[in-house]
């Protein structure tokens, strides 16, 4: 559990609060592997769910925030779910009482990239498959119950699984995926995904977490 006295480790919004300019986002379209601080619990196995973006938008990496730019199906999807007890407005910051909230609930957020691209369709494959296999490593310290990847295309793509579905993933397909680590791929969550609406969203993620039984 999060101790009420919480207190986050995560840095504040680069623009102190203030929503990003053109210029300012100009400015995070660099190389920069680490562009926003995940959201995770300091001691392992306290996650239920693991979310894994494909890499931070501009937007996002601008105000060090997950899903942040506005029109993003993420939070209001979450919410629906009744996976937060409010909708979550990250565009200007995450507020540490929500990334108290989120983890609290047993919900962390990263990303299979860290470096920020207008869309994710501007990463390499080998930048996912790099991504990819660092996830892998990297759920040995984290210990989720679960794994939802948002995104089927570059899914498929940094784990070689090009029949991939979105749904629950057979994960003795992935080479040192834990066999105690459920993995799960969900729709892409970004407003330019026109194919899922938030309540599509929404109920995917009440599937999810009905299936780890949360």
């Amino acid at each position: 559990m999060i101790e009420e006295s919480f207190i986050s480790t995560r840095r504040p919004s680069p623009l102190g609060g203030r929503k990003p300019t053109k210029d300012d986002l100009a400015k995070f379209a660099n190389d920069d592997p680490d562009a926003i601080d995940d959201v995770l619990p300091r001691r392992p196995g306290e996650l239920s769910m693991l979310i894994v973006g494909i890499n931070p938008g501009l937007w996002t990496a601008a105000v060090n925030a997950p899903f942040a730019r506005p029109g993003n199906r993420f939070w209001p999807s979450l919410h629906q779910a009744g996976l937060t007890d409010h909708l979550v407005d990250a565009s200007l910051g995450l507020a540490v009482e929500d990334e108290a909230q989120l983890l609290a609930r047993g919900i962390g957020i990263t990303n299979l990239v860290g470096r920020a691209t207008a869309r994710a369709d501007e990463l390499g494959k080998q930048e996912l498959r790099e991504g990819a296999a660092k996830l892998v490593l990297r759920l040995a310290d984290i210990r989720p119950r679960a794994v939802a990847v948002a995104g089927i295309t570059s899914f498929r793509i940094g784990y070689s699984q090009p029949q991939a579905h979105l749904g629950e993933q057979d994960t003795s397909l992935i080479d040192g995926w834990p066999e105690d680590i459920a993995l799960h791929v969900v729709p892409q969550p970004s407003g330019l995904n026109a194919h899922y609406q938030v309540p599509d969203l929404a109920r995917i993620w009440c599937g999810v977490w009905e299936s780890i039984g949360s």
